[in-house]
């Protein structure tokens, strides 16, 4: 009996010892089959793509308005991929530096918002049509041609031509007109006056045309040219106008309206071709909406600085016939239209 005891005593410890070893194989496989099922860790971000955009005028012009919306915009649609860097009120030099510094390359200015006839001398000579003395009879005029195939054209020439960048979207400042010193009355009592210019043939065609002396100054040197005497007076539109404090020193404005402010946003196309398909399409769509909110907001925003200037005591005087104005500048016109009439007439036939 006490021997049976034994083998059943034996027995179950034999059992015991058996179902403890398989317990200890169950722990034992247990972190390799969690270990198998670990999650892989996410990839990390890629870096946001930073591009630089110069814009001359202060942030409060229309054109700085219009830079900040089309900012706001790309940062939204690309989820923070793509960072629109604004360095306004021409920090990054003049026009001309800005597109110089571009086409040399090396990514330290990406994109810019520039005057179409500015780049004339980069490849972009078709551009210069927008330019030309009383071509838009008004803004709707100028919008048809915007939205036209032939507008397209004029954006991709640059990149065509290969000078390294490329248009985006369009927008206007608002027409420019004359400013001054010394009082004036009309058209007569421009000459003879030192009328600032850029580097436009076109420009400095007009003020020749109108009897003045054109006087190249460069734009961050406008202010002070004003203040001592250097010019008697320069063009812009009227937000730039009160924008650079131009009023400040030369408080006589005519509304001869010889120009649509047209204006083109471009990028080189070294930041252009570090995009990847998705990001160019963000780019474009972003330059669209910037596009329609900037013909929203330039009329409005001119009819409201030309209030606030003449409560400010700037003298406005109003052109009622501008007939002896285009006639004077017919033969600049002729000129600066002479290798492109079909193209021109194309243009004012957009009416």
């Amino acid at each position: 009996m006490k021997k049976g005891l034994k083998f059943v005593a034996l027995g179950l410890v034999l059992v015991l010892i058996f179902v403890a070893l398989a317990g200890c194989g169950g722990q034992t496989s247990q972190p390799e089959q969690e270990q198998e099922e670990k999650p892989e860790e996410a990839a990390p971000a890629a870096e946001p793509i930073k591009l630089v955009y110069a814009e001359v005028n202060p942030i409060d012009s229309v054109v700085g308005k219009m830079a900040v919306f089309f900012k706001e915009k790309v940062e939204e649609m690309s989820n923070g991929q793509i960072i629109i860097d604004i360095q306004a009120g021409g920090v990054l030099g003049a026009e001309n530096d800005v597109l110089d510094t571009m086409l040399g390359g090396g990514g330290t200015i990406d994109m810019s918002r520039i005057s179409a006839f500015s780049l004339t001398p980069y490849g972009g000579e078709k551009s210069m049509l927008l330019s030309i003395p009383y071509t838009f009879a008004n803004r709707d005029h100028f919008w048809n041609f915007a939205a036209s195939d032939l507008a397209e054209e004029f954006l991709l020439e640059p990149h065509v031509n290969g000078s390294g960048v490329r248009g985006l979207f369009y927008g206007e400042e608002g027409f420019r007109h004359f400013f001054t010193r010394k009082p004036i009355s009309g058209m007569e009592d421009l000459k003879g006056l030192k009328l600032r210019v850029s580097i436009d043939p076109v420009m400095t065609g007009m003020v020749e045309a109108l009897g003045a002396m054109p006087t190249v100054v460069s734009f961050g040197e406008l202010y002070s040219a004003l203040q001592t005497g250097v010019v008697d007076g320069a063009e812009q539109p009227i937000v730039n106008y009160k924008a650079n404090s131009f009023h400040e020193v030369a408080p006589y404005l005519i509304l001869d309206g010889h120009t649509l402010g047209a204006i083109q946003v471009i990028i080189t196309d070294e930041a252009w071709n570090k995009l990847t398909e998705e990001q160019q399409n963000i780019i474009m769509e972003a330059g669209k909406l910037a596009s329609e909110y900037n013909r929203q907001i330039s009329e409005e925003s001119e009819n409201q600085v030309l209030e606030e200037l003449k409560a400010e005591g700037v003298t406005v005087i109003e052109v009622d016939d501008i007939t002896p104005w285009q006639e004077a500048c017919k033969d600049v016109i002729e000129s600066a239209t002479a290798s492109y009439k079909d193209l021109y007439q194309q243009i004012l036939d957009m009416k």
